[in-house]
C-alpha cells in the first residue's frame, strides 16, 4: 500500500497536469524593481540600411521580401563589434540590466540556431553576437535580458502567410501550432545554451511561451507579456507592482543614420526620475550601427548620464515611491529599507553652480535626528571661493522642512552642469497636506 502512495505521490509531482508556474516569483519582482535602469539593445541585419527594425517586411512586396532575407544577410558583417566597450558603458551609465534583441520581428536570429539557415551562422560575421553580448554583459554584473519575437516575418514568408502584426489568426502562436513549435524549439535554445537567463520580453502574444520559459527558468522574470511596458511615455501616476517604460534616445529603435534629433542628457535623466518616482523601471534603447560601434550621439549621452549616475547611483537602485511623487518640481523616492527619502531637485539655471537655494517641503516632516546632505557634495566649500559660506542648514517647522543649500559640486569646467541635485533627507516622515487633512476630516466626521 505504502509503495502504490508514493507511486501515486511521484506521478503527481512529475505529470504534465501539475499546474504551471503562471507568474513571475514575488521575490524575484522585488528583486527586478531594485535594479531600476536597464540597456535596451535593437540591432539586427536591416541596421545596414537605417531601415525600422523588422517592420519594413510588414506588407511589403514579394521582390522585397526576397532581397530582404538574401542580401542583407550577405553583408551583415559588425568588425568593429566590441560588447565589453558597450558592456562597461551599460555599466558606467548605472544600468544594472539589459535586454538584448536575439530575434526581432523579422525573425532573424541573433545566434547560430538550428531551427532556420535565417540566422547570424549564414552571414559573413558567423560569431555568436547572442553569446558575445552575453558574457560581456555578465563580466561587469550587468543581469541579463532577452528580447524575443513570437512573431517571426520569415516564418510566415515562407509559410506564404501575409507577413503582419496580430492582423491573421496565423500571426497568433497558440493559433498556429506550425509557429508554437518553432518559437518553443529557439526558446529552448536560449534558454538552455546560454546560461541562466534573468529576463525575457516578449514584444508580441505570450501565451503559451512565457509558461514554457518559467518550465526551463523558473527564476526568469517576464516583463513584456507579464507587466506594463509603456513604450516612449511615463504613466501619469504610479502602477501597482513591477513595471517597466521603454524609450529611444533618438526617434527610432534601431540605428538611424538620418533625420533622426535625440534627446538631451537633461532629458533622459528626468525621465530616469520621473520613472523612478512612480515605481517603474527605465529601459533606454541604444541602437548600434552595423560595423558594431555605438553611434556616437548615443555614447555621448550615456556618458553625460554616467556623470549624474557616478554622483547619485543610491537614489537610483533599491528605491520605492514615496508617498507622493513630487511637490512642484521637486521628485521624491524612498529608500526600499529604512525611513531615508531622496528628492530631485532641478539644477541648471533653476540652481545654477556656487549659488545657495531654499526649500520648504511641506510633506516631509523632520525631527531632531533628521539629516540632510546633497549626494556627491560635502557642503563645506566652492572651489576658489574663500570664506564662502557652503554649510547646508535644515530645520523641521509646522509648515515643513526647512533647507538651505548651496549647488557646490564642480562636475563641468565651464560650471554649466544642467543637471538635477540629489538631497539625502535621512529619519524623515511623511506629513500630509492641509488639503489631504481637511478631506480626511470631513470624512471621519461623516463616518
Amino acid at each position: 500500500m505504502k509503495r502504490i502512495l508514493f507511486l501515486f505521490l511521484f506521478w503527481l509531482a512529475t505529470s504534465p497536469l501539475q499546474a504551471q508556474q503562471s507568474a513571475n516569483k514575488p521575490e524575484r519582482e522585488q528583486w527586478y524593481m531594485d535594479l531600476g535602469f536597464g540597456m535596451f539593445i535593437h540591432w539586427s541585419l536591416d541596421s545596414q540600411v537605417g531601415a525600422v527594425i523588422s517592420h519594413s517586411m510588414a506588407g511589403a512586396s514579394p521582390d522585397y521580401l526576397k532581397r530582404f532575407t538574401t542580401e542583407l544577410p550577405a553583408t551583415f558583417n559588425p568588425k568593429q563589434f566590441d560588447p565589453d566597450e558597450w558592456a562597461t558603458l551599460a555599466r558606467l551609465a548605472g544600468m544594472k540590466y539589459v535586454v538584448f534583441t536575439a530575434k526581432h520581428h523579422s525573425g532573424f536570429c541573433m545566434w547560430p540556431t538550428q531551427t532556420t539557415p535565417f540566422n547570424i551562422s549564414n552571414t559573413p560575421c558567423k560569431r555568436d553576437l547572442t553569446r558575445d553580448i552575453l558574457d560581456a554583459f555578465r563580466r561587469q554584473n550587468i543581469a541579463i535580458g532577452l528580447y524575443f519575437s513570437p512573431e517571426d516575418f520569415n516564418y510566415l514568408y515562407q509559410n506564404n502567410l501575409p507577413i503582419g502584426r496580430l492582423q491573421h489568426p496565423m500571426h497568433y502562436p497558440e493559433k498556429n501550432p506550425g509557429l508554437m513549435a518553432h518559437d518553443k524549439a529557439q526558446l529552448r535554445e536560449l534558454l538552455t545554451n546560454y546560461g541562466k537567463i534573468d529576463l525575457l520580453f516578449f514584444d508580441g502574444p505570450a501565451e503559451g511561451l512565457k509558461q514554457y520559459a518559467w518550465q526551463l527558468q523558473p527564476d526568469l522574470v517576464v516583463t513584456r507579456g507579464q507587466m506594463e511596458t509603456p513604450e516612449q511615455t511615463i504613466p501619469d501616476k504610479p502602477l501597482p507592482g513591477p513595471w517597466e517604460s521603454c524609450f529611444t534616445m533618438g526617434t527610432d529603435w534601431q540605428y538611424k543614420p538620418t533625420n533622426d534629433p535625440h534627446k538631451s542628457g537633461t532629458d533622459i535623466i528626468n525621465m530616469l526620475i520621473e520613472t523612478r518616482a512612480k515605481g517603474g523601471n527605465l529601459l533606454l534603447n541604444v541602437g548600434p550601427k552595423p560595423n558594431g560601434t555605438i553611434q556616437i550621439e548615443q555614447e555621448a549621452l550615456l556618458r553625460e548620464v554616467a556623470l549624474w549616475h557616478l554622483v547619485n547611483q543610491e537614489s537610483v537602485h533599491q528605491v520605492r515611491p514615496w508617498e507622493i511623487i513630487r511637490e512642484g518640481n521637486v521628485w521624491f523616492v524612498k529608500a526600499r529599507q529604512g525611513n531615508t527619502v531622496y528628492a530631485f531637485c532641478q539644477g541648471g539655471t533653476d540652481w545654477s553652480y556656487g549659488t545657495r537655494k531654499e526649500f520648504v517641503l511641506k510633506t516631509l516632516e523632520g525631527n531632531a535626528q533628521t539629516k540632510v546632505s546633497i549626494l556627491g557634495y560635502g557642503s563645506q566649500l566652492v572651489e576658489y571661493r574663500e570664506g564662502f559660506d557652503a554649510q547646508l542648514y535644515s530645520t523641521p517647522s509646522p509648515i515643513g522642512l526647512v533647507i538651505s543649500a548651496v549647488n557646490g559640486h564642480r562636475l563641468y569646467t565651464n560650471n554649466k552642469w544642467p543637471n538635477p541635485v540629489v538631497l539625502k533627507i535621512e529619519n524623515v516622515r511623511f506629513k500630509a497636506p492641509e488639503a489631504t487633512k481637511q478631506k480626511r476630516s470631513k470624512i471621519d466626521g461623516a463616518n
